[in-house]
């Protein structure tokens, strides 16, 4: 019988690239990915030479040979911001058969300096396959063009179906934006780092820029530059790294559609079974949860994912925010580095959730540039979902630190 892979694998150290966020000089994905892995390996006290599996969406022989390394193990799954989470898994699960003890999951995404660039640099292929059957009869012909539309279609829904309000769904804004405000490398940290930083308001998101009703400006993510990545090594080798380790305890993946018009309910996604098999990987639950990182690329998807994950009953899911709980100081802290809305979001936000669990469970969040005071839980799990497509594909991890 195959064997229960839980704890079996370790994140044991992760990093950004040198800058994030809104790069005016520009720059290119390589070289925020390379960037990345060159700044986890430094701070694990490892050499890229001694890692054995790359797992990157697409490009991972790209960066093996950059490296000038040989990996025994390759992964290059690519099915949006979730791949990430979907890479731990796959990582964990290679390392649990013996394939490998220590891998690196790596992202880099020019989404800001891509305009700058002319489209240059971003590591992207081809405008898609116009015979595929949803150029020819899913959302595009129907008028779902770009993801504002596709979401604005689920909070529709969720408003009409369980009586949530555009209020609602703004508080999570204004809650991400508390905890953009106690890191330094948040975009939307203050003033000084933008100026439409700092403290905000749920009128204020109500008031901002409509896109696609009942969407505003502030209910939708930041589009940046960002490179990340984490080292994922064996349970034997966990703690000889200069670092400290936080345990996979469970995971999961799923997927409910690829065209959103092929999705059974617009306010459920496949987050329920990519988390019920991380719970049941890990035997714990919702309620043995004491953080959340949860992707949002909208206001919608953080608070629907809620849902899913068992945080809140059906329909309830922004009240996860709600009365100061998901605050700074707050009984269950979410999306503690500010999320896609505040920190930084550069298409694929999954490897920023990786990052900020890793910081809070290792007990690294304060470190002056990545976090200040305050921003530092007692949290000792904590669940990391991430959305790819249009709430299509999900992937689940439950971590948990060593102490």
């Amino acid at each position: 019988m195959p064997s229960n892979p839980s704890m079996s694998a370790a994140i044991v150290a992760a990093a950004e690239s040198d800058k994030i966020g809104y790069i005016e000089e520009g720059t290119t994905a390589l070289m925020l990915h390379i960037e990345a892995i060159r700044n986890v390996c430094d701070a694990a006290g490892i050499s890229p030479a001694e890692i054995e599996g790359v797992f990157s969406p697409s490009h991972s022989a790209l960066l093996a040979e950059y490296l000038g390394i040989h990996p025994k193990y390759i992964d290059t799954t690519a099915v949006g911001g979730c791949s990430f989470q979907m890479h731990v898994h796959h990582a964990m699960a290679a390392i649990n058969a013996g394939i490998i003890d220590i891998a690196v999951v790596s992202h880099g995404e020019s989404g800001y300096s891509n305009r700058k660039n002319g489209g240059k640099g971003g590591l992207r292929g081809g405008g898609g396959d116009p015979w595929i059957p949803s150029a020819q009869f899913g959302g595009g012909p129907y008028g779902n063009w770009g993801a504002p539309s596709n979401y604005a279609h689920a909070l529709t829904r969720h408003m009409h179906e369980w009586g949530s309000t555009k209020e609602d769904f703004a508080n999570i804004a204004v809650v991400t934006r508390e905890w953009a405000g106690l890191n330094p490398r948040a975009v939307m940290h203050s003033k000084e780092t933008h100026p439409a930083g700092g403290p905000i308001t749920t009128q204020d998101v109500l008031d901002s820029r409509m896109i696609v009703w009942p969407l505003n400006l502030l209910d939708i993510c930041l589009v940046t530059d960002h490179g990340g990545a984490v080292l994922v090594a064996s349970a034997e080798k966990a703690r000889s790294f200069k670092t400290p380790p936080v345990w996979v305890a469970g995971a999961g993946e799923s997927m409910s559609h690829q065209d959103m018009l092929e999705m059974g309910d617009f306010t459920a996604t496949s987050a329920a079974a990519s988390s019920e098999s991380a719970y049941r990987m890990a035997g714990m639950g919702p309620n043995d949860m004491e953080m959340a990182m949860i992707y949002d690329s909208f206001t919608v998807t953080a608070g629907i994912t809620a849902e899913m994950l068992g945080l809140t009953p059906r329909g309830e899911g922004p009240s996860l925010w709600a009365n100061g709980n998901a605050s700074p100081g707050g009984k269950f802290p979410v999306n503690t580095n500010g999320g896609g809305l505040s920190f930084s979001h550069s298409g694929m936000y999954g490897m920023m959730l990786l990052i900020e669990a890793y910081r809070q469970l290792s007990g690294t969040a304060e470190d002056g540039i990545h976090g200040i005071a305050g921003k530092q839980t007692d949290a000792k799990s904590a669940i990391v979902n991430g959305t790819g497509g249009s709430l299509s594909v999900t992937g689940t991890l439950v971590l948990t630190s060593d102490s």
